[in-house]
């Protein structure tokens, strides 16, 4: 009796299916090979971009928490690609998430690409620039409204345009 009870318990837990990210965000990311308008040879892009944006745009890294310049900035303007200029994010659509990240509510609809990411043990929303591939970072649905979405993102992956006067 007790090993079945065991056995029905052990299937629960092997069955259970988790619901991070499952939603709509995870959903719209595309699994399939993506070709960009800005593609460059690991050497080409190594010349071009710091250490660290190298790693965090072409590897995937996350940079540490509450290190980025960007975090605090509070001026209007765009928030561009690191490694090719592509506008991602409007000031406006900033937000104090409290995570040690920039935190975007809103993309710049079209400018930012989708995939999903396993790498920790899980399903995430990774999130890349749609011109060049450069890793971004990760869309949560604990975000504010209107969209309900927190685009937390590297702050060494981003480049900040003022809005000019």
């Amino acid at each position: 009796m007790y090993k079945n009870l065991l056995f029905v318990v052990a299937l629960a837990f092997i069955s259970c299916n988790g619901v991070s990210q499952k939603k709509e965000m995870a959903q719209k990311a595309n699994d399939q090979k993506k070709e960009f308008a800005v593609t460059k040879t690991e050497e080409e892009w190594r010349k071009e971009l710091t250490e660290e944006e190298f790693y965090v745009l072409r590897k995937a890294a996350t940079e540490n928490p509450f290190t980025s310049e960007l975090l605090e900035n509070k001026e209007k303007g765009t928030y561009v690609c690191a490694g090719c200029g592509t506008p991602l994010f409007k000031s406006e659509t900033k937000f104090k998430s409290g995570t040690g990240w920039p935190s975007f509510y809103q993309e710049i609809e079209g400018n930012v690409a989708y995939d999903v990411d396993y790498k920790i043990g899980y399903k995430r929303t990774e999130e890349h620039c749609a011109t060049c591939g450069g890793h971004l970072g990760h869309v949560f649905e604990d975000g504010p409204k209107p969209t309900g979405l927190r685009h937390c993102i590297n702050g060494i992956a981003l480049d900040f345009v003022p809005e000019s006067k």
